[in-house]
């Protein structure tokens, strides 16, 4: 009898585990996240990133970031530098000799894009 209980509950351990593994599969994921920023909001283009890593999504979460768009970037001004040199945040990949272009010189060109404003 102890033994048909130990299977029983490990059947439902292991569907509860596959069942929450299906559910978490099945969100999608954005295909771009804005983030406010006095000096212009900087769009990451989600997409993009996920192509460039194959699909794979290991590379960034949670290592990197949190699998979740709502959670706090944690990004304040000035920690550019210092998340290069610790290769953390977007400094993980963009640094020199980085998989990705280096921040510096890229600011407004590549990530810090003010709204054009309408005349009339």
């Amino acid at each position: 009898m102890a033994v048909m209980r130990n299977v029983l509950a490990y059947f439902l351990l292991f569907t509860m585990i596959a069942l929450t593994s299906m559910v978490a599969q099945d969100k999608k994921a954005p295909t771009k996240l804005v983030f406010a920023a006095k000096n212009g909001n900087v769009t990451y283009d989600h997409t993009a990133h996920t192509k460039r890593e194959k699909n794979e999504c290991k590379t960034c979460h949670p290592a990197q970031w949190p699998q979740d768009a709502k959670a706090p970037l944690n990004w304040k001004a000035a920690m550019h530098k210092t998340a290069e040199t610790a290769k953390t945040s977007c400094g993980s990949c963009h640094h020199a000799g980085g998989a990705a272009f280096e921040t510096k010189g890229n600011c407004t060109t590549k990530c810090h894009i003010k709204a054009v404003e309408k005349k009339g």
